[in-house]
């Protein structure tokens, strides 16, 4: 199953578009948080290191002799679970920073950290690449690179995926900063990871064909890459973007070309409001939605994971604290108030995840995603049309609500993730003591997940590691290219968002 749902949109002008196959009162630039500054709160500590325990207990299981952390673990049964067959570059990237913060943590010691690293960085340097890059489905059993799904047989075009790559990518960065030992080895794995590859330079005599952003990927069967660019600016595809930027294999205007919303003339889920700008020389769309009287910038389908699994690593509230800084707080604010106040669930947080009774889905806030019916809260789809009346929430029929998302959003709203989180556990049995918890929950009907995945339990420990030790994940991205060529561009963004 491949979780990324292509970013696509169709149409012309300035904004160099990718072409492919209850009111409440907007919310004031956030101070900075104990988190932020470098402290941890102390309050529900111990409870939090449980979670981080039992989550990091799930990586353990979800890795394989090999040393590569699989896609999934089934923990309904009473046994040690199997991991699945197939992994990803993102799974294995998980798998890497969920280590390196379970010794920042004290879960496990440092030198089973360098062991379990040293062992996923020996085999990642066996994996095939092309172009540098990692293909997006191996047996994370063997390392052979998957040619068919192991569930049912189907087919598998080899493929090279931008932002999964950046994943991998991550990870590997944070194992080298906290093994001295691996930074050759790593740096000689990265050496050919060239990011032009995958970049589509702007050109304005064209800007849908040249947009001056990333493909979503090639196939290398035939060479041949996806109909469609990573457009969207607010996507946790703007990792590869920054990654690149970074390193030098982009250029800094690629930022720019990026979508804040999709231009007026252009269909999308609501009509924007803003401005142009001109920003290092590139012409600007800052386009925004509104959405219950805030003014946010929207990601793609609605997602958390997409607006908020970024800034577990680039510290983005921190670098532009009146743009991504105040969208963060209000992207989390519309998650809430959807969950609780439009749908009647009592119960919020919706990412693409496991869906209960089977199978996966994305998951989101319609309203606050950029696509035309995109990712509903419910398996049902209730979409919202844009000036229509809103459905009443018994149109929300076996709403799905993800944990990971409540953790993507404990440094915007601590007290109500961690309540959220809580009443997942009290009313649904949503937490495995051996795990951590289930991917996800209908709340409609009470069915919880039989999986967790490494993706979701990744991002998990992620948040958690942020949370309890600040800074730890975050350390080789605040330094070299990203702080003299990332951080420059996000002082300089100016969202159309201000009260």
């Amino acid at each position: 199953m491949d979780r990324r749902t292509f970013l696509t949109a169709a149409g012309t002008g300035a904004a160099a578009l990718s072409l492919g196959a209850v009111s409440a009162p907007a919310l004031a630039a956030p101070a900075v948080s104990a988190s932020r500054a470098g402290v941890p709160h102390t309050s529900d500590t111990a409870l939090l290191r449980r979670w981080f325990r039992d989550t990091y207990h799930s990586i353990e299981a979800m890795t394989t002799d090999l040393g590569l952390a699989a896609d999934k673990i089934d923990v309904s049964g009473p046994g040690t679970p199997v991991p699945s067959r197939n992994t990803s570059p993102t799974n294995i990237g998980c798998g890497l920073w969920s280590t390196v913060a379970a010794a920042g943590l004290g879960v496990i010691d440092q030198d089973t950290m360098r062991r379990r690293l040293a062992r996923t960085v020996s085999a990642v340097e066996h994996l095939e690449r092309h172009h540098g890059f990692w293909l997006n489905w191996y047996d994370a059993h063997d390392g052979s690179v998957l040619t068919s799904w192991p569930d049912t047989g189907d087919p598998i075009r080899p493929f090279l995926s931008s932002v999964d790559n950046a994943w991998l990518i991550t990870g590997l960065r944070i194992a080298a900063d906290a093994d001295p030992s691996l930074r050759p080895r790593v740096a000689a794995l990265l050496a050919t990871a060239d990011w032009s590859y995958y970049y589509t330079p702007y050109d304005p005599a064209d800007p849908v064909a040249r947009p001056g952003q990333l493909r979503g990927g090639f196939w290398t069967d035939t060479g041949e890459p996806t109909g469609h660019h990573y457009g969207a600016l607010n996507t946790e595809p703007r990792m590869a973007s920054y990654l690149g930027i970074a390193d030098g294999t982009l250029p800094g205007e690629h930022y720019w070309h990026m979508l804040r919303t999709l231009v007026p003339e252009n269909g999308q889920e609501q009509p924007p409001q803003g401005t142009y700008d001109t920003i290092d020389g590139v012409r600007v769309w800052q386009g925004h939605y509104t959405y219950r009287g805030r003014k946010l910038v929207p990601t793609w389908g609605g997602s958390m994971f997409e607006a908020l699994m970024v800034p577990l690593f680039v510290p983005e509230t921190e670098w532009s604290p009146g743009s991504w800084g105040i969208n963060h707080s209000r992207y989390v604010r519309s998650q809430i108030e959807h969950g609780l106040a439009e749908t009647g669930y009592g119960y919020w947080g919706f990412s693409p995840s496991n869906v209960p009774e089977g199978g996966y889905q994305e998951y989101g806030v319609d309203a606050i995603g950029m696509q035309i019916d995109g990712y509903a809260s419910n398996t049902d789809r209730t979409f919202v049309t844009y000036g229509e009346p809103l459905p009443p929430a018994s149109a929300y029929t076996n709403g799905v609500v993800t944990p990971h998302a409540s953790f993507l959003a404990l440094p915007q709203a601590r007290t109500e993730a961690l309540a959220n989180l809580k009443a997942l556990a009290r009313d649904f049995g949503a937490y495995d003591d051996r795990y951590g918890f289930r991917d996800s929950v209908n709340v409609g009907t009470g069915r919880v997940s039989d999986f967790v995945l490494a993706l979701d339990q990744g991002m998990i420990a992620a948040a958690l590691a942020q949370e309890l030790r600040p800074g730890l994940l975050q350390r080789p991205f605040r330094t070299g290219g990203f702080a003299s060529r990332v951080r420059p561009l996000l002082a300089k963004e100016r969202f159309s968002i201000q009260p």
